[in-house]
């Protein structure tokens, strides 16, 4: 294992730097997955398709559709660092996710439809997976599909979509087998937003942004042209597919050394008995265990990235590295409201508050990171269950 990026590469990440500070669509101006407002829209999908025409996203797509075979396997990991060191927005969506997927288990005819349109920026995706009874066990969703001559009809509900009402295409998963076992029966979809009978509620969260939607399926009539892989084999499609999705883990390091630095700025212009904060003995204890946990992070995704490029990942390091991730991040957060003392009840807008309200906006938003990609609670148990080999928890 190595945690440094190879000498090499070093003239790769100048490129990519150069052309994020030239090219990007401006600061991302609020923590976490975020879902921009409709006018950054046409920048953000330009800046995708910019990335893409220079050859800094899809990397590993087939060559055919514009991957390179001979790129080093960390060269997608530096180019999401460096997007996130220049604090502007990654591509939004789930397109990442469908393109697996679409590579892996589509038709030619899937590939040479849908791969174009997203590197052009064209196409936003979204991820119809979560349902309201179904987040942290994806195998029990109950959103259904029927075939009714050369279409599914689908009826169910969605919940947690990040970005679906930006989004284009939504890649679904329904039950397509209800006498099936629970990870056996259910099919993987591409379907069109605008398709009849699809509704997208957003959803106003408690930072007072909408990221998150509820979409409901009412008899949706989709293409079985556009079923992707097997029938009743969305399962393996669907986990084929999250293994592929590896370069967000390269973000985690970066964001959190950024807030980090962010946090230790915030100390020496407040004040602690007249002085700053920083020098105040046990705000410097504080954030010295913070730092502690951040350096810890940067291991961890070091030594996540260099077992992802040998090919010798578990999967239990990913589910580690979110957790501690997400925890840190919110811990951080909320030291960043608590250091504020009675300026950390002022909101975004107020003239007095710090850093224009970015704290208490991250501090609220924080516990979706502890949810999303499954709650911390499940993953502690499959880390334990699948990793560690202990006796699984009583059902």
């Amino acid at each position: 294992m190595r945690l440094d990026v190879p000498v090499e590469l070093e003239a790769f990440r100048k490129l990519v730097r150069a052309f994020v500070e030239e090219n990007a669509p401006g600061i991302k101006t609020k923590a976490g997955v975020r879902a921009p407002e409709e006018e950054q829209l046409p920048a953000i999908r330009a800046w995708t398709a910019a990335l893409y025409e220079a050859g800094y996203l899809g990397i590993d797509w087939p060559q055919r559709y514009g991957g390179r075979p001979d790129a080093h396997p960390l060269e997608p990991f530096i180019v999401v660092e460096e997007i996130t060191r220049a604090r502007t927005w990654l591509p939004i969506g789930a397109a990442t996710l469908a393109a697996a997927a679409i590579i892996e288990h589509g038709t030619d005819e899937q590939r040479d439809r849908f791969l174009p349109r997203i590197r052009a920026g064209r196409d936003i995706w979204c991820q119809l997976f979560s349902e309201p009874g179904a987040g942290s066990d994806l195998a029990a969703l109950s959103t259904r599909a029927r075939l009714d001559g050369d279409h599914w009809v689908v009826d169910g509900q969605k919940v947690w979509t990040t970005n679906g009402h930006h989004a284009d295409m939504g890649y679904l998963l329904a039950r397509t087998d209800p006498s099936a076992s629970k990870h056996r029966g259910i099919t993987a979809f591409a379907v069109a937003m605008d398709t009849p009978g699809i509704s997208v509620r957003p959803l106003r969260e408690i930072t007072g942004t909408t990221d998150f939607n509820e979409v409901f399926l009412d008899g949706v009539r989709i293409p079985a042209a556009n079923v992707l892989g097997a029938v009743d084999g969305g399962w393996r499609v669907a986990m084929s597919s999250l293994a592929h999705e590896r370069s967000g883990v390269a973000a985690r390091g970066i964001e959190l050394v950024a807030v980090l630095t962010d946090l230790l700025q915030l100390a020496r212009d407040r004040t602690v008995g007249g002085r700053p904060a920083l020098e105040d003995s046990a705000t410097r204890q504080a954030v010295g265990a913070l730092a502690t946990r951040v350096h810890v992070n940067t291991a961890l995704v070091s030594m996540a990235k260099s077992r992802m490029a040998a090919g010798t990942d578990a999967p239990v390091d990913a589910l580690l590295g979110k957790i501690f991730f997400s925890e840190t991040h919110h811990d951080l957060a909320q030291y960043g409201v608590t250091m504020q003392g009675a300026d950390g009840i002022l909101v975004e807008g107020d003239p007095a508050v710090p850093a224009g309200g970015w704290w208490q906006d991250a501090f609220l938003y924080s516990r979706a990171y502890t949810i999303a990609g499954g709650a911390n609670e499940v993953l502690r148990n499959q880390v334990a269950e699948r990793g560690l080999g202990l006796p699984r928890d009583p059902r």
